[in-house]
């Protein structure tokens, strides 16, 4: 049996920044994420870019959460990090979306594709956006292949018919990892979010559970109860999140030098990074301009 809260996670959505959206040549983004906070990592920064440009971004968790922390489990702890995301969507102007599957326990299975099928195709996607396969958590592995799984099966009529099928397969794109086996994170798209960097931390700083406290392996000595020890945490977790999007930037200077030019990307200072999978659209050097409009 799943443990479920009083609000339903399978349908606690957040709706921000869709009347600009569902302007006409807007984009529409999904990305996927194995638990609430891993979508957040990994899009926070383009996604509040795509979203102040007008376009619509959703991002998903596949699971609740519900056994990611050191002291706190079941649906306490899924309402909780549920309620944690909805208000990082909210800052970063994004829709949130937190799927009721228990954290840990998320498989490859049909039932679970025509979840991720459906999603996608009524999110009527231009991108979307997913952690690579090779990964040390087998929920991160299994989002992903079921991401990939639907990469296809979004333009088969007959498959989930009870949702249109997409008339364009969108681009389906992996979020950055330090993973080398099988085979190394391939830097294709680089985006610069120096400009949003500030906003994008203080979204990112509303998990508390996770990034204060430590998720799963943390500790009761990471969060301490005076203000002053707080403020060193906030100050300590904060500049950790400002050195990885900093160390995405040094890492990936030459792919940023192809979309700002070698002297703007030696200014850059924030940055993310994606690889182009190879399933879904493949898209020329100028279509990819139009989709990452900065």
């Amino acid at each position: 049996m799943r443990i479920r809260t009083g609000f339903a996670i399978l349908t606690l959505i957040a709706f921000f920044g869709m009347t600009a959206a569902a302007a006409e040549g807007k984009l529409r983004i999904i990305i996927f994420g194995a638990h609430p906070d891993d979508a957040e990592y990994g899009g926070a920064g383009v996604a509040m870019k795509w979203a102040k440009a007008g376009h619509a971004v959703k991002l998903v968790s596949t699971t609740n959460g519900d056994i990611g922390h050191w002291g706190q489990a079941g649906g306490p702890l899924a309402l909780r990090r549920t309620q944690e995301v909805m208000e990082v969507g909210r800052r970063l102007g994004v829709t949130t979306q937190v799927l009721d599957i228990h954290d840990g326990e998320i498989m490859p299975t049909l039932e679970n594709r025509r979840t991720i099928t459906r999603l996608i195709r009524e999110w009527n996607a231009d991108i979307v956006m997913t952690p690579r396969p090779n990964d040390y958590h087998p929920d991160h592995r299994y989002t992903s292949v079921l991401v990939q799984d639907s990469a296809y099966m979004v333009a088969v009529p007959f498959f989930c018919p009870d949702v249109p099928p997409l008339k364009r397969n969108p681009l389906f794109i992996y979020t950055s990892d330090r993973f080398q086996r099988p085979n190394p994170f391939r830097a294709d798209v680089a985006v610069r979010i120096d400009e949003v960097i500030e906003p994008t931390l203080d979204a990112l700083l509303v998990m508390v559970s996770q990034i204060h406290e430590g998720g799963a392996t943390g500790n009761a000595s990471l969060y301490p109860s005076d203000a002053a020890g707080r403020e060193r945490r906030n100050k300590q977790v904060r500049d950790n999140l400002a050195r990885r999007y900093g160390r995405l930037a040094e890492l990936y200077r030459a792919t940023l030098s192809k979309f700002y030019g070698a002297e703007q990307a030696g200014k850059i200072r924030y940055a993310q990074a994606f690889e182009i999978c190879e399933y879904g659209r493949q898209p020329s050097a100028e279509e990819l301009k139009t989709l990452f409009p900065f």
